[in-house]
């Protein structure tokens, strides 16, 4: 009788055992840092599993993700290095999930506003001064950004002025701290600085819209995976995203 019992005892032990909380792995582009600290963080909370997010430029999170890095989720901030892995054959589901403004910060909090309009002086604004931005050639946010200088026709007169970051987080830290008069990044960047002023913003039909996509990998192994990439369009992480400044495309 008493063998029975303790069996009973430990099947109900292991029935009402939580399951054992997952890591899951999420690589993300800079400028999320904010609004998805604050998704992961209530994911956590709610679920009891852990969410690990390695920030960095898209394109340098693409190149590791097809190089073999462990990620779960990716969440890019272009569409181009979002199907650069998808070619890979690494994606099992994809969605494009929040959408950005490209603007130009000027270094201070009262700084005054600048018409965005064709061929408007950002050479006379710089003078012997730097334009910060994310790495023209590679990082979405340069990327956006030197096509609306093309655009406007003034890239030819700042080329070379630009001082070039490895991410849109670093590009905004050198105008923040004062190294750089003005630089471009995205709104939701210079939201979540106090030290910055947004003077511009640019036209959206001068860059190709900024759409950011998530994707669910193919390493991607467990439940808590799966759960974290559906939390991301819930409600709740729409209102983070919200807060933060990002438009949700669901």
């Amino acid at each position: 009788m008493s063998r029975r019992i303790a069996m009973v005892a430990l099947i109900a032990l292991l029935v009402t055992r939580p399951a054992a909380a997952e890591e899951v792995v999420v690589f993300a582009a800079a400028s999320l840092k904010n609004a998805l600290d604050a998704v992961a963080a209530d994911f956590q909370a709610d679920t009891g599993h852990q969410v690990t997010v390695s920030y960095a430029g898209s394109n340098a999170l693409a190149r590791q993700i097809l190089q073999g890095a462990p990620a779960d989720v990716f969440i890019s901030a272009a569409v181009n290095w979002m199907d650069e892995v998808e070619k890979g054959g690494l994606v099992l589901a994809r969605r494009d999930l929040l959408g950005n403004s490209l603007v130009l910060i000027a270094s201070g909090k009262d700084a005054p506003a600048v018409a965005i309009t064709p061929g408007f002086d950002l050479a006379g604004l710089l003078g012997d001064g730097k334009l910060s931005m994310a790495m023209v050639d590679a990082v979405p946010a340069g990327q956006y950004g030197k096509a609306a200088l093309e655009a406007l026709g003034v890239w030819k007169t700042v080329e070379g002025a630009v001082a070039q970051s490895e991410n849109t987080r670093a590009a905004l830290a050198l105008v923040s701290a004062g190294e750089a008069p003005f630089g471009i990044v995205y709104a939701t960047d210079a939201a979540a600085d106090d030290n910055v002023t947004v003077v511009g913003t640019f036209p959206e039909d001068s860059h190709a819209p900024i759409i950011y996509p998530a994707a669910l990998l193919r390493g991607a192994s467990d439940a808590a995976d799966r759960a974290f990439f559906q939390a991301l369009s819930s409600d709740n992480a729409a209102a983070r995203f919200r807060e933060s400044g990002f438009r949700t495309l669901n």
